[in-house]
């Protein structure tokens, strides 16, 4: 058979293409791209919702093809780690706050990353691709960071203020508030698990609160709980429940779906909550003080494009988010903006310019906020101002 050169070729092609019988789409390489959600599941309104939306983003833009797997009792983030990179898939996003099968090899076998040399891995909230003597163990694994210590060291300053002014601040008759000063000195905290990807949070938000205590010349108590899940909003519900009767007026939830039941009983109550990951302060108007922000879309686009592009070899193997990248801090508060008294707006603009100021300060390096991502450990001496109790476990050790 006589061959085709290389004019007759794309000749053939363009008529194929005006004819219907081959795409051009068709002919780029299909190099998928998964995300393995966390336990939340992908309708979480936030942690998961934004990188599922990142990732489509990309696969409009790029055509790639594109995978969502949620984990289930049946499915674990291993078997869906090891399934993915066994049919092909050559960059896969693993959500959960799950490692040792990826990193050390679980149950006798190799590592997930070395077993797959040709998938790279990013994970999420921690680093632990490293050695006893901190160097990276696999080339093919990148770990996210945010830096939501600092968002949260902004809520909990936040938090401190907006309490000691509610009478200025808020129509109390539109609100139930406690306004006495004697039990109204306690925030409340909910987090899925006692995980340095939750203990994060908490640390900065008891750090800032601390800060603001300090200026008031008071101390607050600090009422949490570490191991309340993902998905049941009734878990969230019965202890912001708690707090609010126990004279809280703020309670912030880092539990996925759990956060969606303390939201709901903050408006039911008629006092506040603070939300995380995505911007959901819209989701209980007037009802949710801020958002402490983890905009997974940021690194999901970021990392894809550099995949698609070829350069994802010349990524770190950590990536960090801090205030200035736009993917973590807190919202704008134009939400609960509105529901600022018209006397109360000069109060306002003060506390918000405060909360300004500080967040500058961390940007420079002026304030330190303790990483727990990063291995850092809880320092009593930092939160003077804070009162707590053996039931947070974590920091008792």
């Amino acid at each position: 058979m006589k061959r085709l050169d290389g004019k007759m070729l794309m000749i053939l092609i363009v008529l194929l293409v005006a004819l219907g019988g081959l795409s051009l789409a068709s002919m780029t390489p299909q190099n998928e791209i998964a995300i393995v959600t966390s336990a939340a599941g992908k309708n979480d309104n936030g942690y998961n919702q934004s990188a599922i939306e990142g990732l489509a983003k990309v696969a409009s833009q790029y055509n790639v093809k594109t995978k969502v797997v949620e984990t289930s009792d049946s499915l674990t983030v291993p078997d869906a780690l090891k399934q993915l990179s066994a049919s092909g898939t050559k960059l896969i996003f693993s959500l959960e706050y799950d490692f040792d099968a990826l990193i050390n090899g679980v149950g006798g076998s190799k590592p997930l990353a070395e077993q797959y040399p040709n998938t790279t891995f990013v994970v999420f909230n921690a680093n632990p691709n490293v050695d006893s003597n901190g160097k990276t163990k696999f080339k093919n694994v990148i770990s996210v960071l945010f830096d939501v210590h600092e968002a949260s060291y902004l809520a909990g300053y936040l938090s401190v203020y907006v309490n000691e002014n509610l009478k200025d601040l808020f129509d109390t008759k539109s609100y139930a508030f406690n306004l006495d000063k004697a039990t109204n000195r306690n925030l409340g905290f909910i987090g899925g698990t006692a995980s340095d990807g939750i203990q994060v949070f908490s640390y900065g938000y008891m750090e800032g609160a601390s800060l603001a205590a300090g200026e008031f010349k008071t101390k607050y108590k600090y009422t949490s709980k570490y191991d309340a899940g993902f998905g049941d909003p009734t878990v969230g519900s019965s202890f912001a429940s708690s707090c609010y009767t126990a004279g809280a007026n703020i309670v912030f939830a880092v539990a996925g779906n759990v956060g969606t039941g303390v939201t709901s009983k903050a408006a039911d109550a008629k006092r506040l909550s603070i939300e995380v990951d995505a911007n959901k302060d819209a989701m209980q108007p007037g009802y949710i003080l801020t958002s402490v922000l983890k905009n997974t879309n940021v690194p999901v686009e970021a990392i894809s494009e550099a995949f698609m592009k070829g350069n994802i070899s010349t990524l770190p193997s950590v990536l960090s988010y801090n205030l200035n990248s736009g993917a973590t801090g807190i919202t704008d508060l134009a939400i609960i903006s509105k529901y600022i008294k018209p006397s109360g707006k000069a109060k306002w603009e003060e506390i918000k310019a405060k909360v300004a100021k500080v967040s500058s300060m961390i940007k420079s390096g002026e304030i330190k906020v303790t990483n727990a991502q990063a291995g850092e450990k809880f320092n009593p001496s930092k939160v003077p101002n804070i009162i707590y109790t053996l039931e947070n476990t974590f920091l008792a050790k």
